[in-house]
């Protein structure tokens, strides 16, 4: 029985993933750090706090991780601003479970980004809570961020359905009890592994529709979408 559904943001609901990655090299090759092909994957999933210290021990950017924090997110929300990057069918989606559930966010993004993107979408009353991984101890993979969703739910994380895109996402929804919904990430596919440990797996956001939640719910392994 599920009870709640919680929603990741980059990479699900924003095609975002590569607007990360340009901003944070541009800011270590200005600053003149060491980008790295490694950079991307290894900071998908860390919070604030840790990509911002990744960024610094590990790339070489001189400045404190609160300024180069400050910095990225600065450059995000003008993105964002200019052109808000919904993918196709994000805004129907949301409606949809919204119509059946209690719905949260468990991002992350910076609050400031996750506040600015549900007001320029005007998707914010579909939300009961939000939480963004600097708000706890752990970024994704582990499974603080989805828990601290489900208790703003007021509802049990094994009663929660959680929808995600890439391999930290699912394995952190997982590791917190939750069933997981995989929409495959299509530039940082999640691995087979990953995959494997979804409930329900779907190709689109077009197919998140009510019953593939009540799937993940209780549906056989054998009747899962999108295998």
């Amino acid at each position: 029985m599920i009870d709640g559904v919680v929603f990741d943001l980059d990479g699900l609901l924003i095609e975002t993933e590569e607007i990360w990655d340009e901003v944070r090299e541009t800011i270590v090759r200005e600053r003149g750090g060491r980008w790295t092909e490694r950079a991307q994957r290894d900071m998908m999933g860390m919070s604030s706090t840790e990509w911002s210290r990744y960024m610094h021990d590990e790339l070489g950017v001189p400045d404190p991780s609160e300024e180069i924090n400050r910095l990225v997110v600065e450059r995000m929300a003008e993105r964002y601003r200019a052109e808000l990057p919904l993918l196709p069918g994000a805004i129907a989606a949301v409606k949809r479970i919204a119509a059946r559930w209690p719905l949260a966010v468990a991002s992350s993004s910076n609050r400031p980004l996750i506040d600015l993107v549900l007001e320029l979408s005007a998707l914010a009353p579909y939300f009961r809570a939000t939480v963004s991984s600097e708000e706890v101890a752990r970024g994704k993979p582990a499974p603080d961020v989805y828990q601290e969703a489900a208790r703003r739910l007021g509802v049990a994380p094994e009663r929660c359905a959680a929808v995600e895109d890439s391999e930290s996402g699912i394995r952190s929804a997982k590791a917190a009890g939750m069933r997981a919904i995989a929409i495959p990430n299509r530039s940082f596919r999640p691995s087979d592994d990953a995959l494997a440990s979804a409930d329900v797996v779907l190709a689109s956001l077009d197919e998140l529709e009510p019953e593939a939640i009540e799937l993940s719910g209780g549906g056989s392994a054998s009747s899962r979408r999108g295998r």
